[in-house]
């Protein structure tokens, strides 16, 4: 697989621009984790609130809508040990409510292009292992999350 990402519409019309920024952040990401030459892909499923409440409730057991979810399918300490993969393999699967990218972008102030990327950095760093419930650990995420936001917005303006 070319493309580091394998994208699915989920309950919502297909969108070539979607797909342009979802790649482009996943691209992006690759490179910055130097994961480029693993034969990994993410998965990523962008939807409805509705559906979203249906897999956070099921996989969560949170009966509410959210904006992004993200399960992994490696555990942190094992991502480094990637290096000999023999087979494709999935670092796991991010899912994305599109209502929830338009709502917040106009309530942070954010371009739609904006909150989308910053949805697609947020799943895959949680792909990666890292978090945000301890302060510590969620300062180090938005850093890693920032450097690669602020790498995508400098290219757009070359």
């Amino acid at each position: 697989m070319e493309e580091k990402a394998e994208i699915e519409f989920l309950d919502i019309e297909e969108n070539i621009e979607y797909k342009k920024i979802v790649n482009k952040v996943i691209d992006e990401c690759f490179r910055i984790e130097k994961l480029n030459d693993l034969s990994l892909y993410v998965s990523i499923i962008l939807t409805n609130p509705d559906n979203i409440q249906k897999i956070n409730k099921q996989y969560r057991n949170i009966d509410k809508p959210t904006d992004v979810l993200s399960f992994p399918m490696f555990e942190k300490n094992e991502i480094a040990n990637l290096k000999n993969l023999t087979h494709e393999e999935v670092l796991g699967d991010i899912v994305i409510s599109i209502e929830k990218v338009i709502e917040q972008a106009k309530e942070y102030g954010h371009s739609f292009e904006r909150e989308l990327s910053y949805m697609v950095v947020h799943g895959f760093y949680h792909l990666m292992g890292e978090d945000h419930i301890e302060e510590e650990d969620k300062k180090r995420m938005r850093e890693k999350e920032e450097k690669v936001l602020t790498v995508i917005s400098n290219k757009s303006i070359e």
